[in-house]
């Protein structure tokens, strides 16, 4: 008598490995003799309001916050919890590209200005920095830009905390200046919400009137950069 052979049992795929910020580069580095090693990122490039927010940090070794992460894989109460905790224990400075300074020199030039302000504002001078993404930026030690460095550079993870939590308190503010945009819950991104008050209510001194929508708020013909270049910038 034969037997049905038992159905192959399917097997679940592997999962992927977690990609978590380390600390490997600056130790790298401290084991050439140099330090203080700096990281820096930015927030708010893709809205169409308020400023693009720069932040510096030098971690200490022997102090550094557990459970950092590129930012936008935290939560806002994990995000808040985090800025203290690094402002507790590390070099922390912060630099403002404002919108002025958005439509005069664009999107990326002004975060490029704002992230070596931030690092040149440091109390301590560092003789690296780590950027993130793919421009280098002008500060008076060596520079390296790191694609996805949010994602594998603790200090850079460090610095996208303190800029996305320094900018999201700032446009609570702005919001509260300005009721009826709801700044305090999109915090200037083009979500819905945001471009209906734009059209009923038109700009602020707080809009970046290079950006489509804004122009267009405006009346201007001809924006610096287009709607679909700012999403990218998101």
């Amino acid at each position: 008598m034969s037997r049905n052979p038992k159905p192959a049992t399917a097997r679940l795929p592997l999962a992927e490995d977690v990609i978590r910020p380390s600390f490997r580069r600056e130790r790298a580095a401290m084991k050439r003799g140099v330090w203080p090693v700096a990281g820096c990122d930015e927030a708010g490039r893709g809205p169409l309001a308020g400023p693009v927010v720069a932040a510096a940090v030098i971690l200490d070794p022997k102090r550094i916050p557990r459970g950092l992460n590129d930012s936008k894989k935290l939560t806002a109460p994990e995000r808040e919890a985090l800025y203290h905790r690094i402002c507790d224990c590390a070099e922390v400075a912060v630099a403002f590209g404002s919108p002025a300074r958005i439509d005069r020199d664009n999107i990326l030039q002004a975060s490029l200005w704002a992230l070596a302000h931030a690092v040149a504002a440091l109390p301590v001078r560092p003789r690296l920095v780590f950027v993130d993404g793919r421009d280098r930026i002008d500060v008076a030690c060596d520079c390296e830009a790191v694609i996805s460095g949010d994602a594998l550079v603790l200090s850079i993870a460090a610095a996208s905390i303190v800029a996305k939590v320094t900018r999201d308190a700032l446009m609570r503010q702005i919001g509260a200046a300005h009721p009826g945009y709801g700044f305090e819950r999109h915090m200037g991104y083009a979500v819905p919400e945001h471009r209906e008050a734009l059209d009923r209510l038109g700009p602020t001194i707080h809009h970046r009137r290079s950006f489509s929508p804004v122009a267009l708020a405006y009346g201007d013909i001809i924006a610096e950069i287009s709607e679909a270049e700012a999403q990218l910038l998101v």
